[in-house]
């Protein structure tokens, strides 16, 4: 049974070559019929896909010549909406004269910064003062700060048409002799309490300690009138900030003084930035040209009309009721060319300052081309970092004859060459046993409560002859943050800083622009470090809330409404710099955009954010740098922010357009939503889609709050650097 079934299970069916040939053929012309299947239906996707492409083509191509239609209808509506910049600028002017005249009829004896004359009267008057105590000279340098303040201010916030150049040398050097002068003073004041220090030693320790505070500046001096060896630690008013000296100090005639000023009058003041003569001349000579011409021309037109009224009443002089009548008509006719002159000098003066105003606008966004002047290692590039919490004045002085009663009187012999430092080390060592004896001073200083730093600080120290920070001569840098205590050890004493990276806080993560009332918005920065939150309302700005790890953090700055330029300041004071410089760029990774595109995009959502909220979008990021995306939508007090329903806008300068993808999506695309159009402006892009009170609110919208928002939005560069 077995051999039998495997014999016949063996035997298999031979395939002819005839059948093999069939079966060839009949693979082949199914795969030819599967070929020319493909082939028609790539055909008719084809076909169908440059159908689609045409019909699309076709609408992009009306939508863009509406858009053409349309383009100067809707740039001269913006163009009126945005006579709101110039209208915020001549408000400014108007206030600036406002306060000379406030300073003017005052008479309270300050002088006026911006008159040379006051101000050098004002400094020789001071100079020739003698005898101030430390408290006298403190009173005083609360009138001499805010003249230096008032003095930067006016440098910074006059458009630079309107600051001729020797006004600002002339600004620039009075702020330079008020702060050497201040520091003279303060080194006068501290010899002067130096020779009573035998009077105010202390009774336990044999020696004199003194601490003075005020708002501007600390003083904390020790005078060395024991001279124990043994006394090294020098600690003020039981305290941690003091220094421990080395025994050659401690067996010497010397004070050690540590100088706090909660200001930096050392840094060398930097040139305030001004557009080329060329960059703002020729926009505002071309407009002034125009205002002069049309000028001349109403002036020739009122005097060719009143020879041509004169010649006709000495034709008819016969009949004095017409003449009468004439007159009269003449004197119409002439007060209403005159009124129209005023108008169109008004118009015109308008339009200079339009210009003007966007120059300086641009100059805000513009990127400098060439990176500041090369650093050597040790030296600190102030473009890079920033000074923080002020100065520490670090000292050792020799300590000035004493105060002697003698038969009632004090008798204190007064040196000619006045205050003088201790060299130390002494510039030949010669006479000392060892190397040893000269070791680096232990300091411990305590950082100023206002001022915010995200990581260690780094303490550098002044350079007299180099006129810069160096960070060599510092050694064995500690700090305790929850105590504010950094302690280090100084080669030789003189002026030291805290320094942080100016932009620490940039490139930002993320941005929102949020109205909260009428003519009221809160704008949101988020960073690595920190969430800063800003009220804008009119011409005023206010710090909100500065978040630090999920942690609040609480800011002497909070609650206090500034205008934008010292808010500015005072932020970047207190180590909340989001603020980039001309330089920036070269030290951050940016979303380079063009300048004219920023400008235009920042001043058209100042004027929707009375009624709009603008978000950041990770897109702005793919798109090139001609173009800007960000996040809008209409707010409406009583909706539900939870998930507010955002629109996105790319806008590339003269063309606005909301795109189909969301923040979600997974690529970037450029395609329009469906059944939306192009529009010139910003403007009339959200007016598609909003409501009509929500126009009618951005319409009425304050001038000088639009250009507060204007001005932050220009400052921060939110659409650069995020």
């Amino acid at each position: 049974m077995g051999p039998k079934a495997k014999k016949s299970g063996s035997k298999k069916k031979k395939v002819t070559k005839a059948e093999r040939l069939k079966l060839l053929q009949e693979e082949e012309e199914r795969r030819l019929k599967e070929e020319e299947e493909a082939r028609l239906k790539y055909e008719k996707e084809e076909m169908e896909r440059l159908e689609i492409q045409r019909i699309e083509k076709e609408k992009w191509n009306r939508l863009e010549a509406k858009d053409l239609e349309r383009r100067n209808e809707e740039l001269e509506e913006l163009y009126l909406l945005e006579r709101c910049f110039p209208e915020a600028e001549k408000l400014k002017q108007e206030t600036r004269m406002l306060s000379q005249w406030k300073h003017y009829i005052q008479c309270d004896g300050s002088p006026d910064p911006s008159i040379a004359q006051e101000m050098n009267t004002f400094i020789s008057l001071w100079k020739e003062k003698t005898n101030e105590t430390f408290e006298e000279v403190i009173e005083k340098s609360k009138v001499v700060l805010n003249l230096i303040e008032k003095l930067k201010f006016i440098l910074l916030e006059t458009p630079p048409c309107d600051l001729q150049d020797k006004n600002k040398i002339q600004y620039q050097e009075s702020i330079l002799q008020l702060q050497e002068l201040l520091h003279l003073k303060f080194n006068v004041a501290t010899e002067i309490l130096l020779r009573q220090a035998s009077t105010l030693a202390d009774l336990d320790s044999g020696n004199m300690e003194k601490v003075i505070k005020d708002e501007n500046v600390t003083l904390y001096v020790w005078a060395n009138l024991k001279k124990n060896p043994r006394h090294r630690s020098v600690r003020f008013s039981e305290t941690q900030i003091g220094f421990e000296i080395p025994r050659i100090l401690a067996t010497s005639d010397i004070a050690v003084r540590l100088l706090h000023t909660h200001y930096d009058h050392v840094s060398a003041l930097h040139p305030v930035s001004t557009p080329s003569k060329e960059h703002t001349s020729s926009v505002t000579e071309l407009v002034k040209d125009d205002v002069e011409n049309v000028e001349k021309a109403i002036s020739k037109e009122v005097e060719e009309e009143s020879k041509q009224q004169e010649k006709q009443s000495h034709l008819i002089q016969e009949e004095k009721l017409k003449v009468e009548e004439e007159q009269d008509d003449i004197e119409v006719k002439m007060s209403s060319a005159e009124e129209e002159s005023e108008a169109i000098k008004c118009e015109l003066e308008m339009k200079v300052l339009s210009e003007t105003v966007s120059a300086a606008q641009l100059l805000l966004v513009e990127n400098s081309s060439e990176k500041p002047d090369f650093f050597e290692n040790d030296m600190v590039d102030l473009f890079q970092f920033t000074t923080l919490g002020g100065v520490y004045h670090l000292d050792i002085l020799e300590l000035p004859p004493q105060c002697k009663p003698v038969k009632g009187w004090m008798i204190v012999e007064i040196l000619k060459e006045g205050l003088q430092k201790y060299t130390y080390p002494p510039e030949t060592t010669e006479d000392f046993e060892t190397e040893n004896a000269f070791p680096p001073i232990e300091v411990t200083l305590e950082v100023h409560e206002n001022v915010i730093f995200f990581e260690n600080p780094m303490v550098v120290r002044w350079d007299a002859e180099g006129k810069h920070w160096r960070t060599d001569g510092i050694s064995n840098v500690s700090y305790k943050p929850n105590e504010r205590l950094i302690t280090f050890s100084l080669d030789t004493f003189g002026p030291v800083t805290l320094i942080q990276d100016a932009h620490i806080n940039m490139p930002y993560q993320s941005w929102e622009l949020r109205p909260l009332d009428v003519n009221k918005v809160l704008l949101t920065v988020t960073t690595v470090f920190t969430e800063i939150q800003i009220q804008i309302k009119e011409n005023l700005c206010m710090l909100s809330s500065v978040k630090l790890k999920d942690k609040k953090h609480i800011s002497i700055l909070e609650g206090t409404w500034m205008t934008p330029i010292p808010f500015i300041i005072a932020l970047k004071e207190a180590g909340l710099n989001i603020f980039p410089t001309r330089y920036s760029h070269f030290y951050v990774v940016i979303n380079n955009k063009v300048p004219l595109v920023e400008v235009k995009a920042y001043r058209q959502m100042a004027l929707l954010s009375s009624t709009f909220a603008f978000g950041w979008s990770k897109w702005n990021l793919l798109c090139n740098s001609t173009k800007v995306v960000f996040k809008v939508r209409e707010h409406l007090p009583e909706e539900c922010t939870e998930n507010p329903n955002w629109a996105l806008l790319m806008f590339s300068g003269d063309r606005a357009q909301r795109l189909k993808i969301k923040e979600e999506s997974e690529a970037f695309s450029e395609a329009l939503k469906e059944e939306t159009e192009f529009h010139s402006t910003l403007y009339h892009m959200v007016r598609d889609f909003a409501s009509k009170e929500a126009m009618e609110k951005v319409r009425s919208s304050n001038c000088q709050f639009v250009n507060s928002v204007c001005h932050m939005l220009l400052s921060t560069r939110l659409l650069s650097y995020s």
